[in-house]
């Protein structure tokens, strides 16, 4: 086990890690993940739990809420599930019932899993209705607008995996509400975006808020669930007159437990707090904004160098590249990449034509690479290094020079210098 995390943190340590979804946490977060925190059992919530002997877990769970109801501006955060599905997972167990209907972009054209895809529990337990982006790869919200009003679903999520552009959260909150909707953002992605002020927020907008904390956030592979109001006794059911809009927090907190999760994760509830202490760092907001910088930097040289970008570039910290024009598949892009150092994940454009498991894209992001510091000219030799590679794609030599400029690019940035297997 120690020979394989040690060949990780080689493969991290040497390449470009450009997977949107991906970055590397400091050093302290890492401390607080391998804590003795997880030696705890903490059934419940703050103040109100099943074992003995949760007096410091409730000071750390508690600072954790504090700094996220700080940082994204809402009254109540639940800092308990498990990751990014679970958290989804209990908005549905929260706030519908099985078989109610609900509407998310579909996976192929950006969006999640967990937002109503048919093989997924939330397209087999609840009847799914997704939309979808226009052929320019761009939300069409007059569109959005009248399928939701045919349709009129319960739930609406808006987030996605691979969408680079910024999401109307206002428009989409009205679209919702006017059909009596709850109004559900998934901000796994630009979560770190947001809270560095770099992108604008759905606080306000959005009946609840989900998020992962590992993506542009920069904490450990956890989750958060936020919403506005004030929760009473999360062990006790509300009335059956009760309005769930004005409770919220109580049913998220109940949908959590005892509803879907035993005890928390206290070691990762720790790693969050660190990281949304981090982010609460006028620092933070530069790094926020960089990761935009770098996006732009990146996606302008892929344009310059004849690669074809869904939506014509991105707003965000990720793209998503059409490679049809190039003659290669996003999997045979994903396999020549990663002999060169070059970390990415296949994935579908809209309307792709090709399966999901050899689509014509491939998706790429900026936020791991930023956290080492690189720069919007790193960014341009990254795209031009990137271009190399997919246009010598069959010659496995002139894939192992550019594998060595990637390592030595690398070693200007070192990634955990004070860290060794």
């Amino acid at each position: 086990m120690h020979s394989f995390l040690k060949g990780e943190f080689d493969r991290q340590r040497d390449g470009f890690e450009l997977i949107a979804s991906e970055n590397y946490v400091s050093t302290s977060v890492l401390e607080a993940l391998g804590s003795i925190g997880t030696n705890k059992y903490s059934e419940g919530m703050v103040g109100k739990r099943y074992y003995g002997g949760n007096e410091w877990i409730d000071k750390i769970e508690g600072l954790a809420a504090s700094r996220a109801k700080k940082l994204f501006g809402v009254d109540h955060a639940n800092v308990q599930p498990y990751s990014g599905s679970p958290a989804n997972q209990a908005v549905y167990f929260a706030l519908l019932n099985h078989g109610d209907k609900v509407m998310g972009l579909n996976l192929f054209f950006g969006g999640h899993l967990t937002h109503g895809w048919k093989i997924n529990f939330s397209g087999k337990y609840f009847d799914s209705v997704q939309y979808k982006t226009g052929t320019d790869g761009l939300l069409d919200y007059d569109a959005l607008e009248k399928q939701v009003k045919e349709e009129r679903p319960k739930l609406l999520f808006c987030g996605a995996t691979a969408y680079p552009r910024l999401y109307d959260y206002k428009r989409m909150g009205e679209i919702a509400h006017a059909v009596d909707a709850y109004f559900v953002a998934d901000i796994a992605h630009e979560a770190g975006l947001i809270a560095g002020k770099a992108i604008p927020s759905p606080a306000g907008h959005a009946d609840v808020i989900t998020t992962t904390t590992h993506k542009t956030l920069r904490g450990p592979r956890g989750a958060m669930i936020m919403c506005n109001g004030e929760p009473s006794n999360p062990l006790k059911p509300l009335p059956k007159d009760a309005d769930p809009r004005k409770n919220l927090p109580t049913l998220i907190d109940r949908a959590i437990f005892p509803g879907l999760q035993g005890g928390p994760h206290n070691h990762t509830t720790a790693a969050i707090g660190v990281a949304l202490g981090e982010a609460l760092r006028p620092e933070f907001q530069q790094y926020a904004k960089q990761i935009i910088r770098n996006a732009k930097s990146l996606s302008e040289t892929l344009i310059d160098e004849g690669f074809e970008l869904v939506s014509g570039g991105t707003d965000n910290h990720l793209m998503l590249i059409d490679l049809t024009n190039k003659g290669v598949t996003g999997q045979e892009a994903e396999d020549a990449l990663g002999l060169a150092n070059i970390t990415v994940n296949k994935n579908t454009v809209p309307w792709d034509k090709r399966t999901p498991y050899d689509p014509s894209g491939i998706r790429i992001g900026t936020p791991a690479l930023t956290t080492r510091g690189f720069k919007e000219s790193e960014m341009k030799q990254v795209g031009i290094l990137i271009s190399s590679t997919i246009r010598n794609i069959k010659d496995k030599e002139k894939i192992e020079g550019i594998k060595k400029s990637v390592m030595e690019l690398c070693e200007e940035f070192p990634l955990y210098p004070d860290l060794s297997y």
